[in-house]
């Protein structure tokens, strides 16, 4: 038997055991309510696709085929109904404060359906993780709570995150190469707040949000060290819309060119500056932006690794019921041991995907964003107390200048390098691991199906078509690989370098 000295030195040594199995060290550090939340999360999903998603999936995928400029209002007005678009947002600031790993299997079970549908939905997270990562809490306060009265009066209110440049693509999403990519959304500083002038495109819900996260720059010869983080409003004076992108898959979720023509943005919409930044750390912006990059994806990209399940387990569900129905040569295809197999391959993607993303949501939750919520004595604080407490005790604090250095001071200036890597990692891996097993199960079940599988009316084609997209969303599968690489792997080789910029 090894002692505890030698047990814990080689558990240390690389590969951590810790960054390995998430799950197991931090499993019992979670608590039992959010087994119960997720389960109700899961029916609720279910009982949507029952009444909407299912009946109008393949409809909604025709009709923005035939009228790429339709605006999904009427799903987007249904969504806010069913309490969607404050299901996850927490209490503090008005929302339902459900725990934010079961929006992964919510994000499953919905994606099985439709992606489109469900990014109609999930997207909106993007830019509540965005708002909450910034760690402004008068500007969360006040956005957030207007998400919440959306609910209330009937008025759907949406965040969209605007972080794509047309001349810079994904490269935005990683602060190394943001130097190298072509950014030119500038933020120029005057009194009173910032102009901006730019554009960004392929901005998923952008026309139907009421506000948007805009990532710009002050000099745009060094964008990396004067990233600012605005609130931009819908209807604000110098903000447009350009075109509305006719995509191959998930159709019924716009994607949008955001215009913005000496758009001013006032001081009490910066989520963060330099300046700001300065006021509770002492490192640089450039670290402090990555960081805060890292926040916004590592609890987003597990999610995308749920669309991408999604559509993996409904290729499969799909390909099932052909297989269980359809007969070659007098026999079930299901009892032909080419079909069976392919079939537990096609289970096999699902359940790894699902794994995937549930290690990415415990890496999240002890170490990333949200994990200050998943403290058992936190979570149930903030489920067990009146929503009346939050309203007039805590709001009133979240207003205080002191609230946002204390919460800038938890979140940028004591946080962990390491806890960064294994969050951004994770995600990454998770964000290539469901999106890449989906694709694959979506081509499996068409080759299963053969021509069946290629009507339209089958849907699986549409399932292709949608989950193809999602190898490309929030950051390229390529650009989330070599992530991987630079958190996971890179630390433990000194001579190792990753998006070099010398190269």
């Amino acid at each position: 038997m090894l002692s505890s000295a030698e047990v814990s030195n080689r558990l240390s040594s690389f590969p951590r055991f810790e960054d390995m199995l998430l799950s197991l060290p931090y499993a019992p550090r979670m608590p039992k309510g959010m087994v119960r939340e997720t389960r109700e999360v899961v029916a609720i999903a279910r009982a949507f696709n029952e009444k909407v998603a299912r009946p109008r999936a393949l409809e909604l995928d025709r009709k923005t085929h035939e009228d790429p400029d339709y605006m999904p209002r009427d799903l987007v007005e249904l969504a806010n109904r069913w309490g969607f678009y404050t299901m996850w947002i927490p209490r503090i600031f008005g929302g339902r404060g459900y725990n934010m790993p079961s929006m992964s299997y919510f994000a499953e079970e919905v994606g099985s359906v439709c992606l489109g549908i469900m990014n109609v939905i999930g997207v909106h997270y993007l830019g509540v993780a965005g708002v909450v990562a910034s760690a402004n809490t008068r500007l969360a306060k006040r956005i957030l709570g207007e998400v919440a009265r959306g609910e209330k009066t009937g008025n759907p209110c949406l965040i969209a995150l605007a972080t794509t440049e047309p001349g810079a693509g994904t490269d935005v999403e990683e602060v190394e190469l943001v130097d190298k990519g072509r950014v030119a959304c500038h933020a120029r500083r005057v009194r009173g707040g910032y102009v901006v002038n730019g554009t960004k495109v392929f901005i998923s819900m952008g026309h139907v949000s009421t506000w948007t996260v805009l990532y710009a720059y002050e000099d745009l010869k060094r964008p990396s060290e004067t990233t600012v983080g605005l609130m931009v409003k819908t209807g604000t004076q110098g903000f447009s819309f350009g075109s509305h992108e006719n995509k191959m898959g998930q159709r019924v979720c716009p994607a949008s060119v955001l215009v913005f023509e000496d758009c001013f943005i006032p001081d009490d919409q910066v989520l963060f500056s330099t300046d700001m930044v300065r006021k509770f750390t002492k490192k640089p912006i450039r670290e402090v932006a990555q960081r805060y990059i890292d926040y916004v994806v590592g609890a987003t990209r597990p999610g995308v690794c749920a669309f991408g399940v999604g559509a993996a387990r409904g290729a499969f569900e799909t390909a099932l019921k052909h297989a269980s129905t359809t007969t070659m040569n007098g026999t079930l295809l299901i009892n032909h041991e080419w079909v069976q197999s392919m079939l537990a391959e096609m289970y096999k993607n699902v359940a790894l995907g699902r794994l995937a993303y549930t290690e990415a949501n415990y890496a999240n939750s002890h170490r990333g964003l949200y994990k200050i919520l998943q403290l058992k004595p936190v979570y149930y604080y903030l489920r067990l107390m009146p929503q009346a407490y939050f309203d007039k005790v805590i709001g009133p604090m979240l207003e205080k200048d002191y609230s946002t250095r204390l919460m800038g001071k938890l979140s940028y200036d004591w946080a962990r390098p390491e806890d960064q890597r294994c969050c951004s990692g994770w995600a990454s891996l998770a964000k290539v691991a469901g999106t890449d097993l989906g694709v694959r199960n979506c081509q499996m079940a068409i080759e299963l199906m053969g021509r069946t599988g290629l009507r339209q009316d089958a849907g699986v084609e549409k399932m292709l078509r949608d989950i193809k997209l999602l190898q490309i969303y929030e950051g390229t599968n390529q650009l989330n690989r070599l992530n991987v690489f630079k958190c996971l792997i890179a630390p433990e080789v000194p001579q190792a370098r990753v998006f070099d910029e010398d190269r």
